[in-house]
């Protein structure tokens, strides 16, 4: 009896600091990097911590006991977390004459390096772009030396102030009358716009790839690092991100147009880069239609949801998806239908 009681007590325990750490993650939008970068770090944790405290809450539902509560009063007082990681609607696809799609995807170099072992990455890409026909495509990590043509589309491919093989592009299937870049500093990561014309409508196209921790999840690195470099380098990531997301705002505030962000953040729905990116002004597509768990990166852990499609709140978001059954990059693609009120 008393052995019962030991265990019912350390399961407490268990729940209680998971439940403590979940509660200190809901601050963390509001809490810049460069202040308490390490803190920051558990904002890459957030979905684990939802999903151990959900896990807890149905163990103590399951043996009648008061405990619930505390993972219960933690969950529901974070919902908008909840709903960032798992939703229970779907979506059923549809567009009409006003309506247009988006598609983004970090494309990983299309397999230079033979990470995966197929031969046709490429063109596996180009097709699935054909079959889905979005009328914007923004792509990240594309290969500027081996360019992708893709008929029906104009593009904008923006050029480093660094020499890299990687970049970003933007295909729109509308005229594009403006486009630029915002070069990142000390990193070969950038963000790229064009504004696009729809009708009587300018909107302008962000694309984005924010600092990476370069952290390889495929070959054992989060194991086999020590717990203090895998911090320092995360922290280091999240101050670098910061500074990117300053220049983005800064840029942001003087555009006269309705606005879309696509891209890889590097980073979770439940961090200060992405509070910050999102603002007053954008909606993320994926709670707005999305389903299921909406993982965008292959991480064996949890699922990390790190790509997103945002777009101002004056659109009318119509569906979501997550192409998480395609094996084309360590990304998964994610497309949205919007239409303007």
């Amino acid at each position: 009896m008393k052995k019962m009681k030991f265990f019912g007590s350390l399961v407490f325990f268990v729940n209680s600091l998971a439940a403590f750490l979940l509660l200190i993650s809901y601050i963390l939008p509001y809490i810049p990097p460069k202040s308490f970068s390490s803190l920051s770090v558990l904002s890459l944790s957030v979905p684990l911590l939802i999903i151990i405290n959900a896990f807890f809450f149905v163990y103590w539902v399951l043996r009648l006991r008061k405990q619930l509560l505390l993972s219960l009063f933690v969950l529901a007082l974070g919902w908008n977390h909840v709903g960032s990681l798992y939703k229970f609607s779907s979506s059923e696809p549809t567009s009409n004459n006003e309506s247009m799609s988006v598609l983004s995807f970090n494309v990983r170099l299309f397999n230079e390096y033979k990470w995966l072992p197929s031969e046709t990455i490429k063109e596996d890409i180009v097709a699935l772009i054909q079959t889905e026909s979005p009328e914007i495509v923004c792509l990240q990590e594309y290969r500027r030396g081996n360019p992708v043509k893709l008929d029906g589309y104009f593009n904008f491919n923006a050029t480093y102030t660094k020499e890299t093989r990687g970049g970003q592009v933007i295909y729109s299937k509308y005229p594009i009358i403006n486009t630029g870049s915002l070069e990142f500093q000390n990193t070969n990561n950038n963000a790229i716009f064009a504004d696009i014309v729809k009708q009587k409508d300018t909107i302008r196209v962000y694309n984005m790839h924010l600092q990476s921790a370069r952290i390889n999840t495929e070959h054992e690195e989060i194991s086999t690092r020590t717990s203090g470099s895998l911090f320092k380098r995360v922290g280091r990531m999240f101050k670098a991100q910061q500074e990117q997301v300053e220049l983005f705002k800064k840029h942001k505030s003087q555009c006269p147009y309705k606005v879309i962000v696509t891209g890889d953040f590097n980073n979770t729905a439940y961090s200060y880069t992405f509070d910050q990116i999102t603002g007053d002004d954008l909606v993320d597509t994926f709670t707005e239609a999305g389903s299921g768990f909406g993982k965008t990166f292959e991480f064996k852990y949890f699922p990390m949801r790190i790509d997103f499609i945002l777009v101002d709140k004056s659109f009318n978001v119509l569906n979501f998806k997550t192409f998480n059954d395609l094996k084309l990059s360590d990304h998964y693609p994610i497309k949205t239908t919007v239409s303007l009120q």
